[in-house]
C-alpha cells in the first residue's frame, strides 16, 4: 500500500510512474485517495478544536461554580455537552472516511521503479541476460506430457479422479524427482544463509491483506468458507506475515527466510496446448526465498537474490534467460520484477520458472513492518521475495531437455538427492 505522505507530496511522480502500468483508473484512484485524506485531515483538525474548547470550558465550569456563578456554569455545561456530541459525530465520520480511504489505497498498485520499462504485454519485457545452449533433441523427441505417460511418473487422470484438472499425482521416480528438487533448493538456500521456515499453508484475511493478495487476487485463491481461511498461492504470504506488526532491531537485518510449501492457484488461466501438462496447475510445489532489508540495501539484495536463482538454473544445466518486466506485465505489489525463464526444447518455448521482486515499502506499509534506525527513528522496511524455484516447469524442462533414446538423464547435481541417474 502506498504511503499517504508519498501520494500527497509526490503526486505527479506517482502518476507518472503508474502510467507505466497502463491502469486507466490510476489517476482517479490517486486523486480520490488524496481527496479522502484531505477530508480526514479536516475532520481531525475540527475535532481537535472541539476537544480543546470542551477541555478549556470544563475547567472554567469548576471556577464558575466556586464563584457562585451557577447560570454561567450551567450555560457552559450545555456548550460542553454540544461539543462532545460534535466530537462523537466527527469520530463516526472519521471511521467512515478512513475505511473509504483504505479501500481506495488497496486498489492503487505499487509505483514501478525508475528502470521499469513502459509496456502492456510480455512482449514488451526486456531480456537482460541469457545463459546456456539449447539442447538438440533426438528424432522422435516428446513433450513432457507424453514422456510422463511413457515412463509412468506423473498421472493427470488419477488427479482428475481424486480432485479435478490441474492436480497431478506424482508416482515412483516422478515423486522422487519432486522431493529431490525440493531438498536441493532448500540445501542451496541454507548455504546462502537463508533460515528455513515451515509455515502454515492456510492464512487468515489479515495475512492476505498484509502481503497484498487481498483484495487484488481474491478470485485466484481457494477459500475455506467455514473458517475464513485461504489456501496460500505462495509461501511468500505466511513467511512475510511472520513480521506483521513487528519492529525489528537494526542488528537483525537483513532477515533471510526460505520455505517449501505446496501452492494453490484457483484461477490458473485458460486451458489449451500452451498450458498442457505441467505448464499450468492448480496445485504445485515451490521453494520461496524472502528477505526483509533496510531501504538503502534492497536493490543490492534483489541482485543477490537473482544471482541465487540463476545459480540454481545453471547447476541444473537448464538454458535460461532473465527478463526485466515492463509495467503492464508486473505484479500489483511489485516495484520491480525480474523473471527467469527456462527453454523447453521439446515445446520450443520459454517457460517462466521464477519471479524475483522488490516491493520496497508497499507490503511493509500494510504489514506495519518497521525498524529503528541509528537515530532512533522508526522507519518502514523493504520486503523482497523470489521463487527458488517453482517445480512444475523445472520438471517439464528437465524431462524434455534431457531425454535420450535410452531414457531421461537426471542432472548430475540432483543425483545425490534422487538416488538414480536415469528415468527409463
Amino acid at each position: 500500500m502506498l504511503q499517504l505522505q508519498v501520494l500527497r507530496e509526490n503526486t505527479e511522480a506517482v502518476l507518472e510512474g503508474l502510467a507505466k502500468r497502463n491502469l486507466k483508473e490510476a489517476d482517479t484512484l490517486v486523486l480520490k485517495a488524496i481527496e479522502y485524506d484531505n477530508h480526514r485531515r479536516r475532520i481531525l483538525t475540527q475535532t481537535q478544536e472541539y476537544e480543546t474548547k470542551a477541555n478549556s470550558d470544563s475547567k472554567k465550569i469548576g471556577d464558575l461554580m466556586k464563584s457562585g456563578k451557577f447560570d454561567e456554569a450551567n450555560s457552559l455545561k450545555k456548550e460542553v455537552t454540544q461539543h462532545k456530541a460534535l466530537i462523537k459525530e466527527n469520530n463516526d465520520k472519521l471511521d467512515i472516511v478512513e475505511k473509504d480511504l483504505t479501500q481506495v489505497l488497496y486498489k492503487i498498485p505499487n509505483v514501478p521503479a525508475t528502470i521499469v520499462p513502459a509496456g502492456k504485454t510480455p512482449e514488451d519485457n526486456k531480456v537482460e541476460h541469457t545463459w546456456g545452449t539449447v539442447p538438440k533433441l533426438p528424432d522422435g523427441a516428446l513433450p513432457h506430457w507424453e514422456l510422463i505417460k511413457k515412463y509412468d511418473i506423473i498421472d493427470f487422470e488419477l488427479g482428475v479422479k481424486i480432485s479435478g484438472a490441474g492436480f497431478p499425482v506424482y508416482k515412483g521416480k516422478g515423486a522422487k524427482l519432486q522431493r529431490a528438487l525440493i531438498n536441493f533448493f532448500l540445501a542451496e538456500a541454507e548455504k546462502a544463509g537463508y533460515v528455513e521456515i515451515q509455515p502454515p499453508i492456510v492464512v487468515n484475511e489479515d495475512s492476505g491483506y498484509g502481503t497484498g493478495q487481498l483484495p487484488d487476487k481474491e478470485g485466484q485463491m481457494y477459500f475455506v468458507n467455514a473458517d475464513g481461511l485461504y489456501l496460500i498461492p505462495t509461501a511468500e504470504v505466511p513467511i512475510t506475515n511472520l513480521y506483521r506488526d513487528v519492529i525489528l532491531p537494526e542488528a537483525e537485518l537483513p532477515v533471510k527466510n526460505v520455505g517449501y510449501t505446496p501452492c494453490f492457484r484457483r484461477e490458473a488461466g485458460s486451458w489449451g496446448a500452451h498450458v498442457r501438462g505441467l505448464n499450468r496447475l492448480h496445485q504445485f510445489d515451490k521453494v520461496e526465498i524472502v528477505q526483509v532489508t533496510k531501504p538503502e540495501d534492497s536493490y543490492q539484495t534483489l541482485d543477490h537474490m537473482c544471482q541465487h536463482v540463476q545459480g540454481l538454473l545453471e547447476k541444473l544445466e537448464l538454458p535460461y534467460r532473465k527478463l526485466l518486466l515492463c509495467g503492464g506485465d508486473m505484479g500489483f505489489n511489485a516495484a520491480l520484477t525480474y523473471d527467469m525463464e527456462v527453454f523447453s526444447a521439446a515445446q520450443q518455448r520459454w517457460l517462466e520458472v521464477s519471479s524475483v521482486s522488490n516491493f520496497e515499502t508497499y507490503q511493509a506499509n500494510r504489514l506495519k513492518l518497521r525498524f529503528k534506525n541509528k537515530e532512533g527513528k522508526t522507519q518502514l522496511l523493504h520486503t523482497l521475495n523470489g521463487s527458488a524455484l517453482a517445480l512444475p516447469r523445472i520438471v517439464a524442462a528437465i524431462l524434455e531437455n534431457n531425454q535420450t533414446p535410452e531414457g531421461i538423464n537426471i542432472p548430475k547435481v540432483l543425483v545425490p538427492f534422487t538416488g538414480f541417474e536415469k528415468i527409463g
